[in-house]
């Protein structure tokens, strides 16, 4: 297991990345049949940079995950292999759980990639602590952000993948695993929230909605982890197959996903600046439409 915190830097993920590629390459362990990008850091009250000066929230999610896939590719299985990405209904603010929570209320944060670069997101410009009253609105657009870059990365990841003579049969998809009692709350400093509503009532009434409302808001750990087991590694129920190419899952239907996910130009915007950011070079991947 990762410390995702540790994790976000690019030395440790090159390091982890080239390990795992040795040891598929002597026979040790079998090729990858699937990647799956869980790890989650959400910031509250405080917001922190890691030492290269990127908001820790952005590397962590989506820089660091979007790395280690690139570089792990040639150790993919070339058949049935899949990158899952972990997202969340934050990354889009017209979702009608965000209305509810009134963090993207202000119309600018309506748009989240609106300058041409994602340079305010990286470098942690974008919807900054110390403007935030709330103690928590701050932190979850970041969070939020950083989930728009993993979700727009499906299509432009796939889109290179089916131009790519050797990889083209790997999937790409993301998944919403909703609202579950994990740790993703444990740098807030309300006892309120960290303890009694996430640890206690969140469980007890997600258990008694999912009979209800099986992709609701509100899921079991259960119920997500085996929606997340299905799009990693099974080939059905619909909207699944045998190879689920670009696909956005809620929970175990289809979701919708943030219009400027689907943009192709700010696809090759994102794709264009993590590149500068990861300072990939040629040497490092497999992928043949990789610059």
């Amino acid at each position: 297991m990762l410390d995702p915190e540790n994790f976000a830097h690019d030395n440790n993920v090159r390091k982890v990345a080239a390990e795992i590629n040795e040891r598929v390459a002597a026979g040790i362990i079998p090729r990858i049949h699937a990647i799956i990008l869980n790890a989650g850091y959400e910031e509250f009250e405080k917001q922190t940079w890691t030492e290269d000066g990127l908001d820790t929230t952005f590397a962590t999610n989506y820089l660091g995950h979007w790395l280690l896939t690139v570089l792990l590719l040639q150790s993919m299985d070339r058949e049935i292999g899949r990158v899952l990405w972990i997202s969340s209904w934050s990354h889009n603010p017209h979702d009608p759980c965000n209305s509810w929570n009134g963090s993207f209320k202000e119309a600018k944060y309506n748009t989240i990639f609106n300058s041409g670069s994602i340079d305010a997101i990286a470098k942690g410009n974008w919807s900054l602590s110390k403007d935030d009253k709330t103690g928590w609105a701050a932190g979850y657009r970041r969070y939020g952000a950083s989930k728009l870059c993993c979700v727009t990365t499906i299509s432009e990841l796939q889109r290179r993948l089916d131009q790519d003579s050797i990889l083209k049969n790997i999937s790409v998809l993301g998944i919403d695993p909703g609202l579950v009692n994990t740790g993703i709350v444990r740098r807030s400093g309300s006892w309120f929230l960290r303890v009694l509503l996430w640890q206690f009532l969140l469980p007890a009434v997600a258990a008694i909605l999912v009979y209800f409302f099986p992709n609701g808001p509100l899921r079991p750990a259960r119920k997500s982890a085996s929606d997340i087991i299905t799009a990693a590694l099974k080939g059905g129920p619909s909207p699944l197959s045998a190879r689920p190419k670009g696909l956005y899952l809620n929970g175990s239907e289809l979701g919708a996903r943030n219009p400027e996910a689907k943009d192709p130009a700010k696809g090759a915007m994102l794709w264009r600046d993590t590149l500068r950011y990861t300072q990939l070079e040629d040497r490092e991947t497999c992928l043949e439409n990789w610059r």
